[in-house]
């Protein structure tokens, strides 16, 4: 079967954050998003975070690497150097992403040490000098992810501050993920689940600042979610259910797109033609099927179906015979 057709890059529109998937450190490299794409024609497709000083001082410009088939996508970055942040920028639309995104939420201390991620919410100027220098750099969208609040730093006071020095800079889409940030004391893992979600704080900013495109993140694994969320907001982001149970995006594009609804089964098939292309030049299959093992996430044999792939994957030669295996695996009750 062919591959999908190519997006092409379209003007700002509210409709074109309706639906993305959040950029997952180690998990939505190229193999993950061109997976996604084949879930959800019309989702916008976020990298793993590349620090800028991989990009410009490592000149790891393979980090930048991805299909034609990901589009709309988007890079992003972390760091809180400007010049830096504005050339890693350009060379991330030299490379063809459709937005650039600056990482204000990460939580983790590696980030922390780097003085960016979610540490930088507290310095909304230095944030705003990055956004401005980054726009000055690249004619594409440049975005912010943020959390709603970090530490102590707790006031809807504050975020409403940080939201009009995005404004100030230029920002015209803001992602937020609705929790606040523990910087000490928790593991980004923790992070993820301890702090209390506030969907209401987003619907407040979004109110207050209805010329801003708002899309919330955090918590969301349901068609019905989403649909709840978008009656507020300007888009949701999936981050760990689009993961685990990466079907729900081709629920959620059937809910909004109209999109008919592919079988599992024709998904495999439709990325027989990528994992043979992969495989022809050197990539071993396990590096692209364990973004696959949740797809009969919550059906019969789905177990059979992940430790099918999962062992297979790892044996010398393993190539598409053995999807061929697991996609009759789930027809098989657990």
């Amino acid at each position: 079967m062919s591959a999908p057709a190519e997006y092409p890059r379209q003007p700002l529109q509210k409709e074109d954050w309706r639906l993305t998937v959040a950029p997952m450190m180690d998990w939505t490299d190229r193999h993950c998003r061109y997976f996604h794409r084949l879930l959800s024609p019309h989702a916008r497709l976020y990298t793993e975070m590349v620090t800028s000083a991989a990009l410009v001082r490592g000149q790891q410009l393979r980090l930048l690497e991805h299909s034609q088939q990901e589009h709309p996508v988007a890079l992003q970055l972390g760091g809180s150097e400007p010049t830096e942040l504005a050339v890693a920028a350009r060379y991330g639309a030299d490379a063809g992403y459709d937005e650039i995104n600056l990482n204000v939420g990460c939580p983790s201390d590696r980030v922390q040490s780097g003085r960016f991620g979610a540490c930088l919410m507290r310095e909304p100027a230095l944030v705003g000098d990055c956004v401005k220098a980054m726009r000055d750099a690249v004619d594409v969208q440049v975005t912010v992810k943020c959390r709603i609040g970090v530490d102590d730093q707790d006031d809807y006071a504050d975020l409403q501050h940080f939201t009009e020095t995005m404004l100030g800079a230029g920002v015209e889409v803001l992602v937020v993920h609705a929790r606040k940030a523990w910087l000490q004391g928790l593991s980004p893992k923790e992070n993820r689940e301890i702090p209390p979600l506030d969907y209401q704080r987003v619907y407040r900013l979004k109110r207050e600042f209805p010329e801003l495109v708002v899309v919330i993140n955090g918590g969301i694994t349901t068609v019905e979610q989403v649909r709840d969320h978008l009656a507020q907001v300007d888009g949701v982001m999936l981050g760990r259910a689009a993961y685990h149970d990466p079907y729900v995006l081709a629920r959620v594009e059937a809910e909004l797109y109209g999109e008919p609804l592919p079988t599992r089964e024709d998904v495999l098939l439709r990325l027989r033609p990528y994992i043979e292309a992969e495989l022809a030049r050197g990539t071993s299959l396990k590096h692209i099927s364990r973004h696959l093992l949740g797809l009969y996430q919550g059906e019969p044999g789905a177990r059979g179906f992940r430790r099918r792939l999962s062992e297979g994957a790892q044996l010398p030669g393993a190539g598409w015979p053995l999807l061929e295996q697991a996609v009759a695996q789930p027809r098989v009750a657990a």
